[in-house]
């Protein structure tokens, strides 16, 4: 949950919070006529989009578990009466309190979901979230008309919650078009068309209240959060800018309670629109893949590697089949520019590789110990089943009673097989492990644990805590206030942490 306190991020729909700020006369701006007064009305706008707004019903049989009495939940359920055995009402009784037939056994059961959708072709393609239809063995479009027609799934995608629909019409549809997402300024008005809890064309309006927003749902969060209402039942629907455009696909809100709160969060239109053409052409997505592991720049990490500021994203490991290792991209590579576009923030990178096309060459602007370098890499086709990237460090032998050393509050060892059996270390795992972390202690802090495996210490590789020692030595002469630490866990996983060295 990445908002905790007492709300959730529901996926049912996506659904302000206002600031009062005292200027002194000088410095107050009149706004514009507009703004004081609130937006023109939108009921000719709505009118010629509501068409084009679908209520989707999804149907879906739930095989009975006959080894599981009480269903899973945690519904109250009236005692089933005791009836003798073979009595003419035992097997009436068995149907109506426990849903079963007449040998006993729990019958499937069918349920059903309500969502929305739009039309984006006249000739019948319609787009809605993945969560709407997930798992459906029916999928059925009800119209602004009271028309209704079944629908097939010609693709969908989780990672940005999205799916395509197409039905086959009697006469083309009324259809909207997309709009550029990415000339929406917070404040500018939005209005949400949708079915909340069943409600067919409900129309909402509010403003873009914040872009870029992050609610941890997959990789490639930047949603843009609105205050027009949205309930349970606008998942999948449209959020308009006041050309009629659609900028976002509502898909989530933060609520304590289910309703909505003035916290909703739309699926950009440039984010989602380049993965709805790759469905509907192909049935997937194809996704540029870059083969690397990548964290986010701390301040404690871009003071560690000597930067200015905290920006771009740190490489923490590198797949050897991915194009990144031919490229020459190395773990502790900070990439500042993908393409030509700058890199802010770590999460800004796997949109822009993911967007880009497969087998194009882009260049790839990195820091690497304090020099800027440009590296081109040929970018490959993300295999959406197996991204994970592998150790390739060879097995290193180190005596069976390794020496202990003490610094920035931990103790490390050399590997040894007791140790490497203990902590469940990979057979080619090398460096130095940590066998304790000191409460307290800014490691702890920065959740070190005790298995952990330091293989680099100020991006040098480290294999004994007599290289620890030296290479912390060396950074306090250089006059570095933070060491930065590569580790790998058991699974061989990759991060970079920054330690203060006084």
């Amino acid at each position: 949950m990445p908002i905790q306190s007492n709300s959730l991020i529901r996926r049912s729909g996506a659904v302000a919070f206002a600031a009062l700020i005292a200027a002194s006369p000088a410095t107050l701006v009149a706004p514009p006529a507009m703004a004081a007064a609130g937006p023109p009305s939108v009921a000719d706008l709505s009118a010629q989009l509501i068409d084009a707004v679908v209520n989707i019903s999804t149907s879906q049989t739930v095989s009975a578990d006959n080894n599981d009495d009480d269903e899973g939940d945690d519904t109250p359920r009236a005692p089933m009466p005791k009836l003798p055995p073979g009595s003419p009402f035992e097997e009436f009784f068995n149907q109506f309190f426990n849903n079963k037939d007449g040998k006993g056994l729990k019958r499937p059961r069918k349920t059903e979901a309500l969502g929305s959708g739009f039309v984006i072709d006249p000739s019948g393609i319609i787009v809605t979230n993945n969560h709407v239809i997930d798992d459906a063995d029916d999928i059925e479009v009800n119209f602004n008309d009271g028309s209704k027609l079944k629908a097939k799934l010609l693709g969908r995608d989780k990672k940005v919650d999205v799916a395509v629909l197409k039905v086959d019409p009697p006469k083309p549809l009324k259809a909207v078009k997309f709009a550029d997402s990415d000339k929406v300024r917070v404040g500018d008005w939005a209005m949400a068309i949708g079915n909340p809890f069943g409600l067919s064309s409900t129309v909402t309006l509010g403003i873009i209240s914040a872009r870029n927003r992050d609610i941890n749902s997959g990789p490639y969060d930047n949603y843009l959060q609105t205050d027009a209402a949205i309930n349970k039942g606008n998942s999948g629907g449209p959020l308009f800018d006041m050309d009629g455009g659609v900028i976002g696909i509502n898909t989530a809100i933060i609520s304590p309670t289910g309703g909505s709160i003035g916290l909703g969060f739309s699926m950009p239109s440039a984010t989602a629109q380049p993965v709805i053409e790759q469905l509907r052409l192909y049935g997937e997505t194809r996704r540029g893949w870059l083969g690397v592991r990548i964290q986010g720049v701390t301040d404690d990490i871009a003071e560690s590697l000597g930067m200015d500021k905290a920006q771009g994203a740190l490489i923490a490991g590198v797949d050897d089949k991915g194009p990144a290792k031919p490229a020459g991209l190395e773990p502790g590579d900070v990439i500042l520019k993908f393409d030509g576009h700058d890199i802010k923030e770590m999460r800004d990178l796997p949109r822009l590789v993911a967007d880009t096309p497969v087998d194009k060459k882009v260049e790839v602007l990195i820091l690497r110990k304090g020099q800027t370098l440009t590296k081109t890499v040929t970018v490959a086709r993300l295999d959406e089943g197996n991204t994970a990237i592998k150790a390739s460090t060879k097995p290193v032998e180190t005596p069976e009673k390794p020496k202990i050393t003490k610094a920035l509050g931990l103790e490390m060892s050399g590997i040894t097989k007791e140790l490497r059996d203990k902590y469940k270390l990979a057979a080619d795992a090398k460096g130095v492990v940590v066998t304790k972390v000191d409460g307290g202690s800014s490691a702890e802090d920065k959740q070190i644990k005790v298995g952990d495996v330091i293989v680099q210490v100020g991006q040098q590789s480290v294999a004994n805590p007599d290289d620890v020692s030296k290479r912390i030595d060396e950074l306090k002469k250089g006059g570095t206030k933070q060491a930065l630490l590569l580790l790998s866990n058991s699974q061989g996983e990759l991060r970079f942490v920054a330690l203060a060295l006084n």
